[in-house]
C-alpha cells in the first residue's frame, strides 16, 4: 500500500492506488498456492468464524415462533450461532399459551429446546447449550451436601475466669473442625498465639475448659460449612444453591439431574459444545473431603496447622497456605473440569468453560477442556482472556472464545456498531478467534419494543434500528476471526505467573486466584512490553515442568514458542522450574525478572535445601554469570532492557500506547494484525520483524494491496496510518508478490496526487423522510433528535440529496468517494463497569448508501467514506443514506417497567442498571458529506 505523508486521507490514497493498479484482490495467478489460499478465506472466510450470540430465554417465557424469528435473524445477519441460556423471568404468566412460563427441565421447556436445535441445525447454525440455569452451576437438585463449600471462622469471646466456649450454631451440612484460643481479642500476629482446646466433631453448644480462663480470650472456632450461595439470575425451575465445584459425587448427580435430560431432548443433534460460565462461587474454598485429600497429598493434617490460614508471614504459614490452596485448584480440575470433559465426550459434544475464578482456576486449568473462553478488553494488562488464548497456544488449539460485550456502554440499547468494534478488536489482540456476543435477548409476549433486555450487557439483536449495517460489521468480525485461526500464535514473551506466591498469599474467603495473579503483575509491566513491540502468553508451573524444552534458543512449552520468559516479582517459585530457566538461559535464551528475585520452595514440606537451591539458582541466573539473565528494578524498564537482547517483533515510530498487533505464522507467511485501539487518528512507521514484500489486507472493505514505507527501501518498514479505531492485516512472505517496478512508478505518481484539489460540498439540500412523519427539506445537517417530533424518533430514516456530477469527478485517478466527515474524540471518562467508543461519530449510528437505486454498502465506522465512483453518473445522479440510530430514544419515552409484582410473585433477581441514564441520543446525519475525487 502507498501512503501519503500526512494523514488526511491515507485509505482514499490506498484505495485509489489499487484501484488504479488492478491490486484490489490480486490475481491468483500471480501469487503462490499457499498465499491465494489465503487470500480465498480473506475473501470469502468459513462459517464457523462468525459471531455468535448469548441467546437468553427469559423465563422461559418462549414460543417455537419466537425462537424461530430469532434464528432466521440471526441467519440472515451474518451471525453462525447461539449460546442458549435461560435466565430470571421479565413477565408474569398470562392466561394465553404464549405467556405462560415453560420452567427449566420442564417437559414443555425440553420440547422448545429440542425445536429450537432443529431450526437452528437447518439454517447451518452452530447451537452450544449452558449445562444450567444462570450461573454457576446449581439449583433445586442441589442438596445442602452438595452444595459449594467454605471455612467458616467464627470468633467467640471467652470471659476471664469462664468454664466453657459457647459453641456457634452448627446447621446442616456442616461440621466442626476445631477450637483455638488466643489471649484477648486482638488479631494474633503468628499461628504461635493459638492454642488448641480438645473438641469431638459431634460437639455441641458449650465446649468444657481444662482450665478456668485466666484472663479474657478469644475462640477461634473452624467449622466446615457452606456458602449458602445461590445461582445467579435463575430461570423458573432453577432455582437453589451453587454447586461443590471440588467433589466428583456432587457433580455426577448434578450432571444426572440437570445434564442428562438437556442432552436426551437433543439426542437427535447434539449441540456443539456445552458450556460452563465463569467460576463465580465466591467464597468456596472448602469441601468436607478436603482434611482428608489434604492428609494423602501432603503427609500432614491440616487440621492442626489451620492458625496458619489466618495468622502468620513465616515460611512455614506461608507453606501452609500454598498447600491448602493448591489443593483446592487440583480438586477443581480432577473433580470437576477433567470429569465434566469426560462426560461431554462421551456424549459426543465439547466442553467450553470459562476457566478463571473461584474456585482457584490456574491458567493450566484450561487444558482441561476443549475450548477455553476469558472475558475482559482490558488487553493491557493480565485478563481472563489472555489466559484462554495462552492455553489455546499451548495446547495448538486455533479457536479462544471469549464472552464479548458484557455491559458494553450501558444502558442497553445505547451501544453502537463502533462500540462494538472497538470490543472486539481488543479481543483479537489478546488472542481471540471466537466471539461469544453479550448477547441476544429473546423478547417474550406481551413485553413491548425494543423488547427484552439483560440487565448487564448490550442489546444485540434486530431490535436496534442500526441493524441495518449488522451483515457488514459482522463479516469483519467474521473475517477477522477467520485470519486470526490461521497458522501458529507468535509470541516472543513467556510471562511466567507466580502462582506458588498467590497460593501463599490466600487466605479463607479470599482465594481468586485470577485476581491475585492480574494484580500482583499490574499493567506497567505489561504496558513495558507492548510497547517495546512484544506480545506474551502466561505460563505457570505445570507447563514448564511437563511441556517445555529448550530449542536452541528458544523455549518451546507445548505448541509454542518463546525467545523469552518473563518472570515478575517472584518470591516463592518451585526449584524445578528455576533449573528450567537457568538451563534455558544458559543455552542462550532470555529470562527477566523484576523487581525481587526468587528465594523459596513451595509448601509446608519444603526443606532447608530446597529453599537454598532456589536462591542459588536465582543468584546463579541473575547474578551476572549468564548473560541471559537479566534484573530489573522496575517493571517499566523491562520492555527497554529485553528489546536490547531480542529483536522486537514490531518497533513502533511513535503511538504504541495506542497501537496493538497479533502475530501469526502461516506456512512461511508472517501474518500481522494491527489495531488502533485510540479515539484518534494514527500515523506511525513500524518495522516488522519478517521479510518479503508485505501486503496491506483491510477486513473492513476486503481490499488487498501493496504495502510499504515512503521513508526506507527496507520491505519491513511500513506506514501504518490508522483512523481511529482501524485495524488491519499486514502479509508478509518471501514469496509475496510485491509489486513490479511499472507498478512503483504509477504508485508513486497517484501518491503524489492530492486528493483534496477535487470536493464536492453535500452539505446542503439534503430530504428527510422518516416513517410517520412529514418528509422536510434540511437547511443544515443536525441530529434529528433536536427536532420535536423526531426526539424520541428510533428507527431508519432515508435521507436524499439530487447532486449534479461534473466529468472531472468521473475521471479522477483516485476514484470517487462519499466522505460523511470526521468524528469528534472526547475524553474518556471512568464507567462503573464495561467500555464504550469516545467517539462523536458524523453518522449515528449506521447507514446503507444508495447512489441512483444501487445500494453501495455500509458506513459504520471510521473512516465515515465510501467508494462509490462505480455508481455514479455524468450529470443528475440521486443519493441516499438510510440512517438507523439507537432503539434508546424511542425507550425514553415510555414509563420505564415496574417489575414490582414480578419481584413479589419470583423474588428479586435482577437489578436493571443506569435507566437514569435512558436519554434521546443524537441520531441521522450530522457531519459534513463531500465527494471527494
Amino acid at each position: 500500500m502507498a501512503h501519503m505523508r500526512t494523514f488526511r486521507f491515507p485509505y482514499l490514497v490506498a484505495l485509489g492506488v489499487a484501484t488504479a493498479l488492478g491490486w484490489l484482490h490480486a490475481q491468483p495467478a500471480v501469487e503462490p498456492t499457499p498465499l491465494a489460499e489465503l487470500a480465498q478465506l480473506f475473501d470469502a472466510p468459513p462459517d464457523d468464524a462468525r459471531v455468535m450470540m448469548r441467546w437468553w430465554w427469559f423465563g422461559p417465557q418462549v414460543t417455537a415462533d419466537g425462537l424461530d424469528r430469532d434464528l432466521a435473524a440471526m441467519k440472515a445477519a451474518g451471525l453462525g450461532g447461539v449460546e442458549v441460556q435461560p435466565v430470571y423471568p421479565l413477565a408474569l404468566d398470562g392466561d394465553d399459551p404464549p405467556t405462560r412460563t415453560r420452567p427449566f427441565l420442564s417437559p414443555a421447556f425440553l420440547d422448545v429446546l429440542t425445536h429450537a436445535r432443529a431450526t437452528a441445525n437447518d439454517l447451518g447454525l452452530r447451537f452450544d447449550i449452558t449445562l444450567g440455569s444462570g450461573w454457576p452451576f446449581g439449583g433445586p437438585s442441589v442438596a445442602a451436601s452438595d452444595a459449594a463449600g467454605a471455612l467458616r471462622i467464627e470468633k467467640v469471646p471467652v470471659a476471664s475466669g469462664a468454664r466453657t466456649i459457647g459453641l456457634p450454631m452448627i446447621g446442616a451440612g456442616e461440621t466442626l473442625l476445631a477450637v483455638y484460643l488466643t489471649a484477648g481479642d486482638a488479631r494474633p500476629a503468628g499461628p504461635e498465639a493459638f492454642r488448641p482446646v480438645p473438641v469431638a466433631e459431634s460437639a455441641r453448644g458449650q465446649l468444657p475448659l481444662a482450665a478456668p480462663a485466666a484472663s479474657p480470650h478469644t475462640a477461634w472456632v473452624f467449622i466446615g460449612s457452606r456458602t449458602g450461595m445461590m445461582v445467579k439470575r435463575p430461570a423458573i425451575g432453577g432455582e437453589g444453591f451453587v454447586l461443590d465445584h471440588y467433589d466428583r459425587g456432587a457433580l455426577d448427580r448434578y450432571l444426572a439431574a440437570v445434564g442428562t435430560p438437556l442432552l436426551k431432548a437433543l439426542a437427535a443433534s447434539r449441540p456443539y459444545a456445552v458450556f460452563c460460565d465463569s467460576l463465580e462461587v465466591f467464597g468456596s474454598d472448602w469441601t468436607p473431603r478436603l482434611l482428608d485429600a489434604f492428609q494423602r497429598r501432603y503427609g500432614y493434617d491440616l487440621r492442626a496447622h489451620l492458625p496458619e490460614l489466618v495468622a502468620g508471614d513465616d515460611a512455614a504459614s506461608r507453606g501452609v497456605r500454598h498447600d491448602w490452596g493448591q489443593l483446592l485448584t487440583e480438586r477443581l480440575e480432577s473433580e470437576f473440569l477433567g470429569p465434566l470433559a469426560q462426560w461431554a465426550h462421551e456424549r459426543d459434544t465439547r466442553l467450553r468453560v470459562q476457566t478463571y475464578g473461584i474456585p482457584p482456576a490456574r491458567p493450566s486449568s484450561a487444558g482441561l477442556v476443549d475450548l477455553p473462553e476469558g472475558e475482559g478488553a482490558q488487553w493491557r494488562t493480565v485478563t481472563s482472556v489472555r489466559w484462554a488464548s495462552s492455553a489455546a497456544h499451548v495446547f495448538g488449539r486455533p479457536v479462544t472464545s471469549s464472552e464479548t460485550w458484557t455491559w458494553l456502554h450501558s444502558p442497553s440499547f445505547a451501544a453502537t456498531p463502533l462500540d462494538i468494534k472497538v470490543e472486539a478488536d481488543r479481543h483479537f489482540l489478546q488472542g481471540v478467534t471466537q466471539l461469544i456476543g453479550h448477547g441476544w435477548p429473546n423478547t417474550p409476549a406481551g413485553v413491548e419494543w425494543p423488547g427484552a433486555r439483560f440487565y448487564a450487557a448490550a442489546v444485540l439483536s434486530d431490535a436496534n434500528p442500526w441493524w441495518i449495517v449488522m451483515p457488514d460489521l459482522a463479516r469483519y468480525l467474521q473475517r477477522s476471526s477467520a485470519m486470526l485461526r490461521q497458522g501458529t500464535a507468535v509470541n516472543d514473551v513467556a510471562l511466567y505467573l507466580p502462582v506458588s506466591d498467590a497460593w501463599s498469599r490466600m487466605q479463607p474467603g479470599n482465594v481468586h486466584l485470577f485476581e491475585m495473579l492480574r494484580d500482583h503483575v499490574g499493567t506497567t509491566l505489561v504496558s513495558s512490553l507492548l510497547d517495546a513491540g512484544f506480545t506474551f502468553d502466561v505460563v505457570d508451573d505445570p507447563r514448564l515442568q511437563t511441556d517445555a524444552r529448550i530449542d536452541g534458543r528458544e523455549l518451546v512449552i507445548g505448541k509454542a514458542r518463546y525467545k523469552a520468559v518473563v518472570v515478575p516479582n517472584a518470591e516463592i517459585v518451585p526449584a524445578q522450574t528455576m533449573d528450567l530457566l537457568v538451563a534455558f538461559a544458559r543455552a542462550g535464551g532470555t529470562v527477566v525478572a523484576t523487581r525481587r528475585l526468587p528465594s523459596q520452595a513451595p509448601g509446608f514440606g519444603a526443606t532447608a535445601e530446597q529453599h537454598a537451591h532456589v536462591a542459588k539458582a536465582a543468584a546463579s541466573l541473575f547474578g551476572g554469570s549468564l548473560p541471559g539473565g537479566v534484573l530489573v528494578e522496575q517493571d517499566s524498564d523491562a520492555g527497554a532492557r529485553l528489546a536490547a537482547r531480542v529483536t522486537p517483533d514490531v518497533r513502533w515510530g511513535n503511538d504504541a500506547a495506542a497501537l496493538g498487533f497479533v502475530h501469526r505464522r502461516v506456512g512461511d507467511r508472517d501474518v500481522y494484525f494491527v489495531a488502533n485501539t485510540s479515539n484518534r487518528p494514527v500515523a506511525a512507521q513500524a518495522t516488522f520483524r519478517s521479510s518479503g514484500s508485505p501486503q496491506r489486507w483491510d477486513p473492513m472493505s476486503g481490499d488487498r494491496m501493496p504495502a510499504w514505507s515512503s521513508a526506507s527501501g527496507d520491505s519491513r518498514t511500513v506506514d501504518v496510518a490508522l483512523a481511529p479505531y482501524g485495524a488491519v492485516f499486514y502479509v508478509f512472505g518471501s514469496s509475496t508478490a510485491g509489486p513490479t517496478p511499472a507498478t512503483r512508478t504509477a504508485v508513486a505518481q497517484v501518491e503524489a496526487c492530492e486528493p483534496r484539489a477535487g470536493e464536492v460540498d453535500l452539505a446542503q439540500g439534503w430530504r428527510l423522510a422518516a416513517p410517520g412523519t412529514q418528509s422536510r427539506t434540511l437547511q443544515a445537517l443536525t441530529s434529528w433528535h433536536e427536532q420535536p417530533d423526531l426526539r424520541t424518533f428510533s428507527g431508519v430514516a432515508t435521507y436524499r440529496l439530487d447532486v449534479d456530477v461534473p466529468q472531472a469527478v468521473l475521471a479522477a485517478p483516485c476514484g470517487a468517494w462519499l466522505d460523511f466527515g470526521e468524528g469528534t474524540p472526547h475524553a474518556e471518562e471512568r464507567l462503573t463497569n464495561g467500555m464504550r467508543a469516545w467517539l462523536d461519530a458524523p453518522i449515528r449510528d449506521g447507514a446503507r448508501v444508495i447512489v441512483n437505486g444501487q445500494d453501495i454498502g455500509a458506513v459504520w465506522a471510521p473512516p465515515y467514506r465510501i467508494r462509490v465512483g462505480q455508481a455514479l453518473r455524468k450529470g443528475a445522479n440521486v443519493i441516499e443514506a438510510r440512517v438507523g440510530n439507537t432503539a434508546l430514544n424511542a425507550w425514553s419515552a415510555r414509563p420505564q417497567p415496574d417489575y414490582r409484582l414480578l419481584h413479589l410473585r419470583y423474588g428479586k433477581r435482577f437489578d436493571p442498571q443506569d435507566l437514569d441514564k435512558v436519554v434521546p441520543l443524537p441520531s441521522g446525519l450530522i457531519g459534513r458529506p463531500r465527494l471527494l475525487y
